[in-house]
Parts: structure tokens; C-alpha cells; sequence
């Protein structure tokens, strides 16, 4: 499994999100800090889900990093985020 697919399966476990893309940049940072030969090192992610519903910025960041803590201390170097609950029809 690549690890682009193990960050989507973990996402999607622990946040059962509305939307999920998870891109793999490798290829804009070749020759960089972190970079590897093989890529899957630097990755972007978008997600939409119920469970950042009330929470900061930073602590969706926080509960993202902690689901994917193993990636984090291993082949991932670089991580952008783009973390939404779904807009309520009230808002």
C-alpha cells in the first residue's frame, strides 16, 4: 500500500469525512530537504468533515497529526492541510 493510500485509509477511519483528497507533491520537491528518490514525502491534504465541526484551526491540525503520527515520524516530511467542517445550512 502506498503511503498516499495509507493516509487516505487512516483519514477516512478516523473522520469518516464528506470529502477526502489526499495529493501527493513529491514531485515539486525533488532535490529539497526531506526529499527522497522514490517520492511519497510531501503531501497535501483537503478533507471535509463533521468531526472538525466547532473546533480551531490548529486544533484540527492536532487531531490530524495524531492519526497519522506513524506517517509523520517516517516517510512523510512534509504535510499541507486544508481542514473544513461542512457549512450548516444556518450559517
Amino acid at each position: 500500500m502506498s503511503v498516499a493510500e495509507r493516509i487516505r485509509a487512516k483519514l477516512a477511519e478516523t473522520f469518516a469525512p464528506a470529502a477526502l483528497d489526499v495529493v501527493d507533491e513529491s514531485h515539486m520537491h525533488r532535490g529539497h530537504v526531506g526529499a527522497r528518490p522514490g517520492g511519497e514525502t510531501h503531501f497535501r491534504v483537503f478533507m471535509i468533515a463533521a468531526a472538525f465541526d466547532g473546533l480551531s484551526r490548529v486544533e484540527r491540525q492536532r487531531r490530524v497529526y495524531d492519526a497519522l503520527a506513524e506517517e509523520l515520524a517516517g516517510p512523510v516530511h512534509a504535510l499541507a492541510l486544508k481542514l473544513d467542517a461542512p457549512a450548516r445550512p444556518d450559517a
